[in-house]
């Protein structure tokens, strides 16, 4: 059982960056593959990125490509996303989610997942 807690959301301008983070409680996080999804108003759930167990394969939208860099800690349970050069687009709740067998960017594989935390972007 995995739970996790997403933080680092807020308001910030276009062309501005955030961070967040996302906690994992258990002491097999560093066997779990963690991905990040957003959501905006009235769309599907889209995949962000994903880093694998050990954090030396990462995957990302073609949408955040070269703006957004995931990472992660396993001495810390934490997962993060960097986000650089923000888009009134970026805005959403953006999820953490995790999945000890599954390597990918359907969001229905993944059996675990934070409440989210809300981004918004001002043009």
């Amino acid at each position: 059982q995995v739970q996790l807690v997403e933080s680092g959301g807020g308001l910030v301008q276009a062309g501005g960056s955030l961070r967040l983070s996302c906690a994992a409680s258990g002491r097999t996080f560093s066997s779990y593959a963690m991905g990040w999804f957003r959501q905006a108003p009235g769309k599907e759930r889209e995949f962000v990125s994903l880093i694998n167990w050990s954090g030396d394969s990462t995957y990302y939208a073609a949408s955040v490509k070269g703006r957004f860099t995931i990472s992660r800690n396993n001495a810390k349970n934490t997962v993060y996303l960097q986000m650089n050069s923000l888009k009134p687009e970026d805005t959403a709740v953006y999820y953490c989610a995790a999945d000890r067998a599954y390597f990918g960017e359907n969001s229905r594989h993944y059996d675990y997942w934070g409440q989210g935390t809300q981004v918004t972007v001002s043009s």
